[in-house]
């Protein structure tokens, strides 16, 4: 991807409106924010058009790319189509949430506000480049999955579409708060208990996709989880990542049979698939392709 430094990606929306979004290419973008500056890799609309996917990352996210860029064909997959493909970079461990304060145990000295980012700070900041603040896409995998459905959920005049891959779509449920609190100290000893405090407090509820359900009645939606058993792509990730690998698919099966349960009690619609596979990117590839259709209809960007 080209790159624009840090002093001229700041400064773009302060210039005179882009009417129009780049046609076509890449680029990297550096985006201000209230926890400093943060990379938004972006794949332009192929014809200019003002439509957007936003493309989380899981709880592994790196600091220095998005994983769909190095590890799918996204980019590939929507080459042609009249829709901008954006990045957001980082977010480790974060869950895309507005955090209470700086994690306690790994010396974190900024507050994760990812919500804030996603649905204020990185829209305004497209908006100069005339990518819209209400036509948009978004899906995840893993971690980004509860995400881009509770973020939907939340910023309906936004988003018009949220697929989830793999995504641990019910936190609330009994002891997940722990699989979480493991998981987050794994993955960088981030502490659970600073994102959203007890268990009892209402952040759990808010970022609970299945039970936050209702707020996503009438809203396209697109859900992926594999049965934790290894195909073709698991050939190449060895024993113990395939192991683990499964571990975690099984868990996100048991979720999305919950939301799934969810949305039929309550009437909502929603495309849900459950099929064989483990919890990697691979997988996430194609239902992300699975989806494109529905993306595109949702937002125009054929």
């Amino acid at each position: 991807m080209s790159s624009v430094g840090l002093g001229a990606a700041a400064a773009a929306p302060g210039h005179a409106p882009i009417m129009r979004t780049p046609m076509g290419g890449t680029e990297d973008l550096w985006v201000p924010s209230s926890m400093g500056p943060i990379k938004v890799q972006v794949q332009w609309a192929a014809r200019g058009g003002s439509a957007a996917l936003y493309l989380l990352d899981g709880l592994r996210a790196p600091g220095d790319h998005s994983q769909w860029t190095t590890d799918t064909n996204a980019m590939r997959q929507f080459a042609g189509d009249n829709v901008t493909l954006v990045f957001p970079v980082g977010g480790h461990s974060s869950f895309y949430t507005d955090w209470y304060r700086p994690s306690s145990s790994n010396g974190q000295t900024t507050t994760y506000k990812w919500e804030t980012f996603l649905t204020q700070e990185l829209p305004a900041f497209l908006e100069g480049y005339g990518v819209s603040r209400t036509n948009n896409a978004i899906v995840g995998p893993s971690m980004g999955g509860n995400a881009a459905l509770t973020l939907a959920a939340h910023h309906r005049d936004q988003f018009k579409f949220a697929g989830s891959f793999s995504g641990y779509v019910h936190p609330t449920f009994p002891l997940w708060s722990e699989a979480m609190r493991a998981a987050m100290r794994d993955e960088g000893n981030f502490n659970v208990d600073d994102m959203w405090g007890p268990t009892s407090d209402p952040a759990w509820n808010r970022n609970d996709a299945t039970n936050q359900a209702e707020l996503l009645r009438g809203l396209p939606m697109y859900l992926w989880t594999g049965n934790a058993v290894p195909g073709l792509p698991d050939l190449s990730n060895g024993v113990t990542n395939t192991v683990n690998a499964m571990g975690l698919e099984g868990i996100t099966m048991v979720a999305n049979q919950m939301f799934r349960d969810r949305v039929a009690a309550l009437g909502i619609g929603a495309r849900i698939d459950f099929g064989q596979g483990t919890h990697t990117w691979p997988y996430w590839q194609q239902a992300l392709a699975n989806c494109r259709t529905q993306i595109l209809d949702a937002v125009g960007g054929y």
